[in-house]
């Protein structure tokens, strides 16, 4: 028993003793890591990708090669899609894709550029113009692919330093669980193309959660920016929320939108911080566009901005918009210029939602971490704008900007690999939001 109270009271001293300092994380081999935590040290032999062989998938056709076509490709090999149907990127193994006319030992094996040719980043394939394959022929494929990965670094109960391998996901891969009483140091990021770690696949543990700034009774934003929303939350009188955007907002993507959807978890949090509040939430959205989409619509149209958004009556428009980010300048002043005066004319009061991260690439990123400040200029002049006009910001990206200190690449919380967050992601909206109120 005496031995086991030392051993409790040590570990005690050893978590406390370095609490608010994070575990240093060193590549020191193509797959090896060493970590350093309060005076120890380990090094730690982490796994390489998880990759799968697949043996004559059959498919009943193989439509042409369309140069022009990229993640959205007309066929997608079956196991490299996430769990909405999208293709995960970089999940296909190069060079591991066999196309045959059969499934037999006796069947013919057509030649890759030649007959087909493969979009490995997607998964995808398709015929040539010169193909001995025929429109309607079926085929059988053989390839390879990879699934991503997190793997944790963890204080045992016993002060222990070791690696818990993560299960492996096509899309969305999650840390392994740990005990309440272990201490998780840091994530390492496997994705399914890795081919040896570097310094951006190591994500030591910088922050629990993300710093939430301190209230001010009175003084926060909503109070500030958004009286009449308040006043009907005091007042008991009904308070229509509209939740306008895109995809992100409309949510046919996600399993169960009517709970999971961002402004479904944000009136949820709202009614419960405001229990004699009486609130009615409802959505307007358009995958796919942008909020100068709506605009240019006419009179008539399924999404026409007076019509739509306008006629409908909302106290309170949240807008979400993460098609708006290719604007900026000028052309945002102008476009959103439009929007306030529209808003205001109603009496609406209005929050933007700056925009999650999106795939690196699009970002002008190289990386999911050190990514503090978000690159796109969008988000840089939507927060100038709103303070230039003295409109609410529930600023998202800011949150997403600090994850890879929580130990998560951000992209592992998108269910299209791409640019749609499930609902954890999403619940970072409600997050951004929440902050706003009292």
């Amino acid at each position: 028993m005496l031995r086991y109270i030392m051993m409790v009271f040590s570990v005690f001293l050893l978590v406390n003793f370095c609490f608010g300092e994070p575990a240093a994380m060193i590549l020191t081999g193509d797959w090896t890591v060493d970590v350093l935590f309060c005076g120890q040290k380990a090094t730690l032999n982490i796994d390489p990708a998880d990759q799968f062989d697949v043996k004559a998938e059959k498919y009943d056709r193989l439509p042409l090669y369309n140069e022009q076509r990229t993640w959205n490709s007309e066929l997608v090999l079956t196991q490299t899609k996430g769990t909405d149907a999208f293709p995960t990127s970089f999940a296909l193994v190069s060079g591991s894709v066999i196309v045959r006319d059969g499934s037999g030992a006796d069947a013919k094996t057509f030649e890759a550029g030649k007959d087909y040719k493969v979009f490995t980043q997607w998964g995808a394939l398709g015929r040539t113009l010169e193909s001995r394959i025929a429109e309607h022929q079926p085929v059988w494929i053989d390839y390879r692919y990879g699934k991503m990965r997190i793997d944790s670094v963890v204080l045992t109960k016993g002060g222990k330093i070791e690696l818990r391998k993560g299960t492996p996901h096509i899309m969305m891969p999650e840390p392994p669980a740990i005990s309440d009483d272990e201490q998780r140091l840091g994530n390492i990021y496997i994705k399914a193309n890795t081919e040896h770690l570097d310094t951006n696949a190591l994500f030591p543990i910088l922050e629990i959660k993300f710093p939430e700034p301190e209230k001010i009774q009175g003084n926060t934003i909503a109070e500030q920016l958004l009286p009449k929303t308040m006043a009907k939350i005091y007042s008991g009188e009904t308070l229509r929320i509209l939740a306008w955007g895109d995809s992100v907002t409309d949510g046919n993507y996600l399993k169960n939108p009517n709970t999971d959807r961002w402004q479904e978890q944000f009136v949820k949090r709202l009614r419960e911080r405001f229990p004699d509040a009486k609130i009615e939430l409802f959505t307007e959205a358009w995958g796919g566009r942008g909020s100068g989409s709506y605009l240019a619509e006419p009179a008539g149209s399924n999404y026409n901005f007076k019509e739509k958004v306008l006629d409908s009556k909302p106290d309170l428009i949240i807008m979400e918009f993460v098609n708006d980010a290719g604007l900026k300048g000028d052309a945002l002043t102008k476009q959103y210029s439009i929007l306030l005066e529209s808003f205001r004319k109603i009496g609406a009061e209005w929050i933007i939602l700056t925009p999650h991260y999106v795939r690196t690439d699009w970002m002008g990123l190289d990386r999911e971490r050190d990514i503090d400040d978000d690159p796109r200029q969008y988000v840089k002049d939507v927060r100038r704008f709103a303070a230039d006009n003295r409109i609410a910001v529930a600023d998202a990206a800011a949150r997403y900007g600090r994850l890879w200190r929580q130990g998560i690449p951000y992209s592992t919380l998108m269910s299209n690999n791409i640019n749609h967050p499930n609902k954890i992601g999403l619940k970072i909206f409600a997050d951004a939001l929440m902050e706003l109120f009292p």
